[in-house]
């Protein structure tokens, strides 16, 4: 196996409405790419126009897989069917592994500003998929930072770099690697990913490459790499962007809306438990 990652598809997304009319960009889970296992979903919502995200995600059910909230600005406020409650600012991500059934609600904490940020889907194995419900909720002045010389900035989320930084999350299942990483024009950053990990980078800022004979990724463009042990990355111009990976589950996805499990059986009793009121 060729160790070195490559850009094997570039994945632009599209348009979408979620929750209460909240408008946003679809990366993963949609038609471009249905899931990049063990990750279902990516969406990306970002407006200075409170017209597009006001409504929010009133109250919703979910089973069977992980949530990761991630705000890069303004306020999340969030409450569930199990008591929790809290606001996710900018900076700060969310975990949340909905797992046997949860039902909760996330609404923006302001009328005005930017709001800004990702939500992540995670499946979960069918032996932790019934498994009680928990959060990881981890502020932004929790997360580890790595400054690497004066050119290369990474928040840690999830994952250990090579220089032995640690993120915030545990995650045994698809022992993931979450990182915020920020590169000055010019700037190179490498690593090592586990090489059976699927990955991809999404730019939130700027343009960078990971050989001279790749492709250049352009803000707004997700990046699925080829499997691989090291990654080598160059900005083109200031740049920031994830860095996600994780270990396939390699089991059967069978999806329902706000649940998924392993099969159409499990989907139909989902939607059977959330209308008796039974989902956790």
């Amino acid at each position: 196996m060729n160790t070195q990652r490559k850009i094997e598809n570039i994945i632009r997304g599209v348009k979408a409405s979620d929750g209460d009319g909240v408008q946003l960009t679809r990366l993963i889970g949609s038609p471009q790419l249905t899931m990049l296992d063990p990750f279902l979903l990516l969406d990306a919502f970002g407006s200075d126009q409170p017209q597009d995200y006001l409504g929010g995600f009133p109250a919703h059910p979910h089973r069977g897989f992980e949530t990761v909230t991630y705000m890069l600005a303004g306020k999340m406020r969030h409450e569930d069917s199990a008591g929790h409650s809290g606001v996710i600012e900018a900076g700060s991500v969310q975990w949340m592994h909905a797992a046997r059934g949860i039902i909760h609600s996330e609404m923006p904490e302001q009328e005005e500003g930017l709001l800004a940020g990702f939500q992540l889907w995670v499946n979960l194995p069918a032996a932790q998929k019934m498994s009680p419900p928990d959060y990881q909720e981890i502020s932004a002045k929790d997360i580890p930072v790595e400054q690497r010389g004066h050119q290369c900035r990474l928040k840690v989320i999830a994952g250990e770099t090579q220089q032995g930084t640690k993120g915030v999350i545990k995650n045994d299942w698809v022992t993931p690697l979450y990182w915020d990483i920020e590169l000055d024009e010019g700037g190179q950053f490498s690593d090592i990913i586990p090489e059976k990990h699927n990955a991809f980078i999404y730019v939130i800022e700027g343009a960078l490459q990971l050989a001279d004979t790749e492709p250049v990724l352009h803000k707004q463009e997700l990046g699925v790499l080829s499997l691989g042990q090291h990654i080598d990355i160059q900005a083109h111009t200031n740049s920031r962007f994830l860095l996600i990976a994780g270990k396939p589950i390699n089991e059967t996805v069978a999806r329902g809306g706000p649940f998924v499990m392993n099969t159409q059986e499990e989907i139909k009793q989902a939607f059977a438990d959330y209308q008796s009121g039974n989902l956790a």
